[in-house]
């Protein structure tokens, strides 16, 4: 069976049948079927939440565009202070 790239996107990114055949306007046994053809398990909402949820609250392999990761709020007010302190002794 040939499956839509349309279908097998959404399905990697663990949408539910019923939540795709809504979305593409097509049957929910067309992505069920084109489940089983890419050999992945079937999926439902919170199973989803439990994939991308971890304890923390952050989702799991999540990284910003640039590379970077966000800096801490210690280090966010250490940032500010040094630019505050800067900006009031200008004979740098």
């Amino acid at each position: 069976m040939k499956v839509r790239a349309d279908i097998a996107v959404l399905i990697r990114e663990g949408h539910t049948n019923a939540s795709i055949a809504h979305r593409l306007g097509c049957d929910r046994s067309t992505v069920s079927r084109a489940r089983e053809a890419l050999r992945l398990p079937p999926a439902d909402r919170l199973s989803r939440l439990y994939l991308e949820a971890v304890p923390t609250g952050r989702v799991r392999d999540w990284r910003p565009a640039d590379g970077r990761m966000p800096t801490s709020p210690a280090q966010q007010r250490a940032n500010r202070e040094r630019l505050m302190a800067a900006l009031r002794n200008p004979a740098a």
